[in-house]
């Protein structure tokens, strides 16, 4: 009797042993899911503001080149700011820079083909200079047409987009992007938002479509190396915790 009583005792004790340790596991197997998702919802916004904060300084510098030479024209009771901008300019370019920049690393998760081409910040640096040179250029070179500019601003972007991307998703949402931000710009031109001086495709100027594509490509860079370094920081905190286990 004794013995059976032990032996009861001993199975009840380890079913109990046993109903504590799978509930353990389960809520210990729910904890990382949510914790997971908390950090990866935590590390996207985090993202999008600095994407959204670098488009929206980047407008506001580079606008003002376009401002400054009278090459884009706004309405004198829309501009407001120190920097000679409508209000909604750097707002519109900080929330495609963020969008932009979250969609490369996207696609490329999506296709399986990480983007592993000079990743490394002082590459992504030297692509921002590259862009911002781009649209100086654009602002402050003349030419004997508005033809050579844009063939030369063209060439420009194209191996803007060789040097630091060379990915053929990068190419294509580059085409696409910068052809939905030019009919955009032709549609806020023509409702009369504001103007360029010169026209020279429809109601913009012919090389607008290369500094869409030569900034989709910078940002697509910086979305990607801010990818990179939050995926870094996940592999070497996962590493810790297999060290401490």
């Amino acid at each position: 009797m004794s013995l059976t009583l032990t032996t009861m005792s001993g199975r009840t004790v380890t079913g109990d042993q046993l109903q504590w340790s799978r509930s353990g596991e389960m809520q210990h197997s729910r904890g990382p899911y949510i914790s997971a998702i908390t950090n990866r919802t935590t590390n996207l916004l985090i993202r999008g503001a600095m994407l959204f904060s670098v488009g929206v300084f980047l407008a506001l510098v580079l606008n003002l080149l376009q401002v400054q030479r009278n090459i884009t024209l706004f309405p004198p009771d829309v501009i407001t700011s120190i920097f000679s901008s409508a209000w909604w300019v750097p707002l519109c370019c900080g929330t495609a820079a963020a969008m932009i920049g979250l969609l490369y690393p996207c696609i490329d998760s999506r296709l399986g083909e990480p983007h592993k081409f000079k990743r490394e910040w002082s590459s992504v640096m030297r692509c921002v200079a590259v862009f911002v040179g781009i649209n100086h250029a654009s602002a402050k070179v003349d030419f004997a047409n508005n033809v050579q500019l844009s063939l030369t601003l063209a060439a420009l972007s194209i191996g803007l987009w060789w040097t630091f991307d060379r990915s053929r998703s990068g190419f294509g949402l580059g085409i696409c992007i910068a052809f939905l931000g030019t009919l955009a710009t032709q549609l806020l031109v023509y409702n009369g938002v504001f103007q360029y001086t010169s026209p020279d495709f429809l109601y913009i100027r012919s090389w607008l479509p290369c500094i869409f594509f030569a900034g989709v490509i910078t940002m697509g860079n910086i979305g990607r190396q801010l990818a990179l370094e939050e995926t870094s920081s996940r592999t070497r905190l996962g590493e810790g915790r297999g060290h401490l286990l």
